[in-house]
């Protein structure tokens, strides 16, 4: 039973990012309240509301339904304006900066909970308007507070459409999707580090394991941790995840290693535990974050955009990310009782560093101000403390390329200079 509520859990957290989960939800809601409504309204709660607050109650069948049309007709007017304006700024995201960012814009929740406030209250007038019998004159028979309900959402919805204008303008500002992204990187990473501080695990070599093939393809989110680490216990076994989180899995491609041979029934009911997506989420993998964030102000340098400004801006998230990643370890290790049973494949600092960097030595190696602002970056991550001494080598050896670019593609004499300046600054250099 546990098992199974685990893997509900996990499904639910792959599919709430989905932009109609949570308006359908609230729609589900906003039926099932009109319907409860009507079954009031046949026990007298208008007519007890009528005996002790007349004034809150609609008594007359034509304007009650005259009403509930007029501001049905209203939301959704407003909600096909707000569909409407969603597209628009996701294409201008998708042509400014990258259409990575797109499924981070979807899965606002505040804006998924705006459209379901609209299609609830459309559901809720709509079904109200069908108990409405104009041909009853007894006021007492009328779903007067029913009415009175629906025009209070509605008046809502008209609140809620002005915070989304508000919302959806904001977060489309380059600086409020780097902070998103951002936040969510630092957030997981420093979950993920606390983790590592509490155990400290080795893991034995897995040359010689027998590797097991997806049976799906997509890209690889996230997986349920407690319900694998049951399986090992239950069957004496220790897993390797190959691919890492994130990475596109094409099926029958080897996904784990096993310690042992194990059956089929036990892979199916392993790979059950995976998680598989058509899109990329940061909060599953830290990793996305950089890739965005680096592929924003890589958009942010091509000539039809050709702009710096925002290109320094997400070395500046970068920085504050990449201080934090040297903080963790490379090897990612599940452990249970002070046992190792599974081992997460992760990019290791040197791979993230270099992906980072090539690109931005790639487009920006011709403009100063981006240099200088990378070359700052690097001595700032070299006065970080860490772990592992690797990683202070990898960020020597990426100034060195820097400074070989950077010099090949600036002609200024002066620039140059200023380069030579700022590569010898940087601490521990290596000659």
């Amino acid at each position: 039973m546990k098992s199974f509520y685990i893997k509900i859990k996990s499904f639910f957290h792959s599919i709430e990012d989905n932009i109609a989960f949570y308006p359908a939800l609230l729609s589900f809601l906003g039926f099932n309240f009109a319907m409860l409504m009507l079954y009031l309204e046949d026990k007298g709660i208008s007519a007890f509301v009528i005996e002790h607050a007349p004034p809150l109650v609609i008594n007359n069948a034509d304007t009650a339904k005259t009403l509930l049309s007029f501001l049905t007709g209203g939301i959704i007017s407003i909600m096909v304006f707000s569909f409407s304006m969603v597209m628009v700024l996701l294409n201008q995201a998708s042509s400014n900066f990258s259409p990575r960012v797109l499924p981070g814009l979807i899965s606002k929740r505040n804006h998924q909970y705006v459209l379901g406030m609209y299609l609830a209250t459309i559901l809720y007038n709509t079904f109200t308007l069908v108990g409405i019998n104009p041909k009853e004159t007894d006021k007492y028979q009328l779903p007067g507070f029913s009415v009175l309900i629906g025009i209070a959402l509605t008046v809502l919805c008209f609140f809620s459409f002005l915070y989304f204008i508000h919302s959806i303008s904001k977060s489309i500002q380059v600086n409020s999707i780097l902070e998103g992204i951002y936040s969510k990187a630092k957030t997981r990473m420093i979950r993920l580090i606390e983790k590592e501080k509490k155990e400290s695990p080795s893991f034995p070599d897995t040359s010689d394991w027998k590797e097991y093939g997806s049976k799906e393809t997509g890209y690889l989110q996230t997986f349920a941790a407690a319900n694998l680490i049951n399986i090992c216990k239950e069957n004496d076994l220790q897993l390797k995840i190959i691919p890492i989180p994130g990475a596109f899995v094409l099926k029958e491609i080897p996904i784990i290693k096993a310690s042992k041979a194990i059956d089929k029934e036990l892979v199916e009911e392993i790979l059950s535990n995976f998680n598989f997506a058509q899109g990329e989420i940061v909060d599953d993998n830290y990793a996305l974050a950089f890739k965005q964030i680096t592929e924003i102000g890589i958009k942010a340098m091509s000539p039809g955009i050709n702009d710096p400004g925002t290109a320094i801006n997400t070395i500046d998230y970068l920085t504050e990310l990449f201080a934090i990643r040297l903080q963790k370890n490379d090897d990612t290790i599940i452990t249970n009782e002070d046992k190792s049973l599974i081992y997460i494949n992760t990019i290791n600092f040197s791979e993230l560093m270099y992906q980072v960097m090539v690109s931005y030595r790639t487009y920006c190696k011709h403009d100063m101000t981006c240099v200088q602002k990378l070359f700052i970056m690097i001595k700032y991550l070299l006065l970080q403390q860490t772990n592992n001494d690797h990683y202070h080598n990898s960020l020597i050896s990426e100034a060195k390329y820097l400074y070989d670019d950077a010099t090949a593609n600036v002609e200024n004499e002066e620039d140059k200079r200023r380069i030579e300046q700022l590569y010898k600054s940087l601490p521990n250099k290596r000659e």
